[in-house]
């Protein structure tokens, strides 16, 4: 029987949480930009994003240490929450009922935290690819070639394709048909959760023949997220006027019909690529 998705998620945080404690020191000399990063990263995240990229590699039997993999994303994922808070994007005084990075610390400090953030990511995408190379795993020989494909893939999905370009619509869309929201869900929400599934299948050892069914496992995915997530925030986006809501603009029962096709997608091709676990089929419970 599959463990309730809560359960599983709540296992991965907490050794998310200790790791990430244990790698501050990484991130450079103490400071109050260090200090920064520190509060940001520990304001209370679910880990989603990195449990991730293990429930992928768990599922392909990988046996590498795929912990520096697993808080690039964190990183990035961080990184992108503290530039939409800032008073220039979405100017949100909180996150997580703590006060913002740019609140805690000051505007400037918060911009360039980000930055520390997106660049300690990219060092961690490294830090895995040697410690591969290093290794007697079959991919070993590989590891050049992972590292590449892996800062590719996340360079596309932070970029003008991925979240920046998807923020950048949220924060002035031309328009509000379904399309847009579509091209502002995938390029904000389904970007990151590409990374995610990527960064497991690249460094656990996956075909990278199958890279693009990868793709658009994580893109079904994280559309089904999106559109369960717009559902349940339809109600307070209503009373503060954000029309940026797949389930407002469509209707809930419509948006709901969305989630069960794109998860239906989602499930039949975690078992095109053989990933069919109760981990990974357990994220079906988020709707």
């Amino acid at each position: 029987m599959t463990a309730p998705l809560k359960q599983i998620l709540e296992n991965y945080r907490l050794s998310i949480d200790d790791l990430i404690l244990k790698t501050i020191p990484q991130l450079g000399k103490k400071s109050k930009l260090r200090d920064a990063c520190e509060y940001a990263l520990l304001n209370g995240g679910k880990r989603f994003r990195p449990a991730l990229v293990l429930m992928v590699a768990n599922t392909l039997k990988n046996t590498l240490d795929l912990s520096s993999a697993a808080l690039a994303i964190e990183y990035f994922h961080t990184a992108s929450l503290i530039a939409d808070d800032l008073p220039c994007m979405d100017n949100d005084d909180e996150r997580r009922n703590q006060p913002s990075l740019h609140i805690a610390f000051n505007e400037s400090t918060a911009l360039m935290a980000s930055y520390a953030l997106i660049s300690a990511g990219y060092t961690n995408l490294s830090k895995n690819a040697e410690l591969l190379a290093k290794s007697s795993l079959p991919h070993a020989l590989k590891a050049y070639e992972i590292c590449m494909l892996a800062v590719e893939n996340v360079s596309y999905n932070t970029g003008l394709f991925g979240a920046s370009g998807g923020q950048f619509l949220d924060l002035d869309p031309p328009n509000l048909s379904l399309e847009t929201l579509y091209e502002i869900a995938k390029k904000k929400t389904a970007s990151l959760f590409e990374i995610s599934f990527v960064l497991g299948w690249l460094y656990g050892g996956g075909d990278l023949t199958k890279l693009q069914l990868v793709k658009k496992t994580a893109y079904h995915y994280g559309m089904a997220f999106q559109i369960a997530d717009d559902i349940q925030d339809m109600q307070q986006d209503l009373l503060r006027g954000c029309a940026i809501n797949i389930a407002i603009v469509i209707g809930e029962e419509s948006a709901k019909e969305l989630v069960h096709k794109e998860m239906k997608s989602y499930a039949k091709l975690l078992k095109k690529l053989d990933l069919n676990s109760p981990e990974l089929l357990a994220l079906m419970q988020l709707t």
